[in-house]
């Protein structure tokens, strides 16, 4: 349980959880539930990838839940030209030493932002493969560990506006969680202008967790309790998904681990000590959608994976007891 192994008690974790929260909605107002995402995927060692439209607050998002934890923060403008070495670092050569020194990239910090991800060539894209995989780079044959923590906040524009290159399977199954902002409603928006129009929203926050209080989160969420009958729901949606006639790709093992990790989270921010079918159903959208592929047909009819992942928990019968 919560109060076991890790340190933490379920209340303690839904405060500090609450805390944090609280600090980054100071900065992106009227969007708990996507920086609820966000602390789920940090808690759960995941990497979030934000879907938007420019002007949002993707980025925003990414600089004050860093602004809110005192740790190392990066970031990645992916552009055309940007080259993997400058994401991963390089080894040059020290003329005063006669030595090879590596230069580490903008990746080795807690919570990385790589901003408009999109826009880099394949190539760069996959420099963050290891990285996001295990939490580790490899440059000239020499391993170099990252975190814990370390996060991944990657934001991307849609793939129809110009200039961006489709993420690849590969990539997109990296990330744990995929959400998009949207826009604020209209009491957000007019929040907006009365305390943002002439400040920086960014400049007023300070940290309100330290590096050992994520690590104590994210170890108190590995402890979260998950019965038989959960972990069969969760099979059985997976096998479901990779049965349905509307998906040419369903969900992968790694789909189904990833599930497991943030209802664990999800369950003990709300201070609960195991997880509920709610926790599944609550998170399954924006862990699955994007791991997901609708056959060609599918797409002509104008159905997508949201709708096909829909159908397919729709076939699944819920447990009534933990």
């Amino acid at each position: 349980m919560v109060t076991q192994e890790s340190g933490v008690s379920a209340t303690n974790f839904a405060d500090l959880f609450g805390t944090i929260a609280d600090s980054v909605g100071r900065a992106i107002q009227g969007k708990s539930e996507v920086i609820e995402l966000a602390l789920l995927c940090l808690v759960s060692e995941g990497h979030l990838l934000l879907e938007d439209v420019p002007g949002v607050g993707k980025t925003t998002l990414a600089k004050a839940l860093a602004a809110s934890i005192d740790c190392t923060f990066g970031r990645i403008q992916f552009t055309p030209d940007l080259l993997p070495s400058d994401v991963v670092g390089v080894t040059v050569w020290n003329r005063s030493t006669g030595d090879f020194v590596f230069r580490p990239g903008a990746v080795f910090a807690s919570i990385v932002l790589g901003d408009e991800l999109n826009r880099a060539s394949p190539k760069t894209q996959s420099a963050l493969l290891e990285a996001m995989a295990e939490n580790q780079v490899t440059v000239d044959k020499v391993t170099y560990p990252l975190g814990p923590p370390f996060m991944v906040i990657a934001t991307q524009n849609p793939i129809e506006h110009e200039g961006t290159y489709p993420l690849p399977e590969s990539q997109l199954d990296r990330f744990l969680l995929r959400t998009s902002i949207g826009y604020p409603s209209r009491a957000a928006e007019l929040e907006v202008l009365e305390t943002h129009g002439d400040v920086e929203p960014l400049a007023k926050l300070t940290p309100v967790a330290t590096v050992g209080d994520v690590q104590g989160l994210i170890a108190a969420a590995r402890t979260v309790h998950v019965s038989p009958s959960i972990k069969a729901y969760l099979v059985d949606v997976a096998e479901a998904t990779r049965h349905h006639p509307l998906l040419a790709l369903g969900m992968s093992p790694r789909a189904t681990l990833s599930v497991l990790r943030v209802a664990r989270a999800r369950a003990a921010s709300v201070g609960r000590g195991y997880v509920v079918p709610d926790d599944i159903k609550a998170l399954a959208e924006p862990s699955l959608v994007h791991r997901l592929m609708v056959t060609p047909e599918a797409q002509l009819q104008g159905i997508t994976a949201v709708d096909a992942l829909r159908e397919a928990m729709a076939t699944v019968t819920v447990p009534t007891a933990g």
